[in-house]
């Protein structure tokens, strides 16, 4: 009876050690991380972090967009939502005088990915509502002061999707869940 308690014992104490190696990273795929390539071209969902106006923006400007949807290469995830992207106003003018309209121009740098940067490649572009057809009118109706008609502002609200795609290929490390 005491031999066979003993062997229960060995046994036990045999499964434990084992499962303690598993857990713990041991074992042949210890240290390993599980590299995919993410492609050049992939679509990232993007949305606009904050509101961003022609009125206010400048060139030179950074924007802030959020990953809208975890980043995947077949089954494994890259970038999780939630993740900051980089775009720079490159061109802006404030909506002017006998209807001209606004204009905003911003180019995608890069979406960042823990440590690692993937490049973005992609723009957005707009123009407000020109008056300035509005304004000729008003002009030959009401005289100089028809050329006070404003050119509607761009306005890009907070949460604006946009789609953009990778630069170039990257290897990035699969998150684990």
């Amino acid at each position: 009876m005491e031999v066979q308690v003993r062997r229960i014992a060995l046994i036990l104490l045999f499964i434990s050690l084992n499962a303690g190696a598993q857990s713990s990273g041991g074992g042949s795929g210890a240290g390993t991380v599980s590299m995919a390539r993410l492609k050049e071209g992939t679509e990232v969902m993007l949305k606009f972090s904050d509101t961003v106006s022609s009125k206010t923006a400048a060139e030179g400007d950074k924007v802030s967009f959020i990953l809208s949807e975890d980043l995947k290469v077949r089954d494994a995830v890259v970038a999780k939502a939630g993740s900051t992207a980089i775009g720079e106003i490159v061109h802006a003018q404030k909506a002017g005088h006998m209807g001209k309209a606004g204009e905003m121009n911003i180019r995608l740098s890069y979406l960042k990915a823990g440590d690692n940067r993937i490049r973005l490649r992609g723009s957005k572009g707009k123009e407000g509502d020109d008056k300035q057809g509005t304004a000729i009118a008003l002009t030959v109706l009401f005289g100089p002061i028809g050329l006070l008609k404003h050119g509607k502002q761009i306005e890009v609200p907070a949460g604006t999707p946009l789609t953009a795609f990778v630069e170039e290929d990257v290897d990035l490390p699969a998150i684990r869940e």
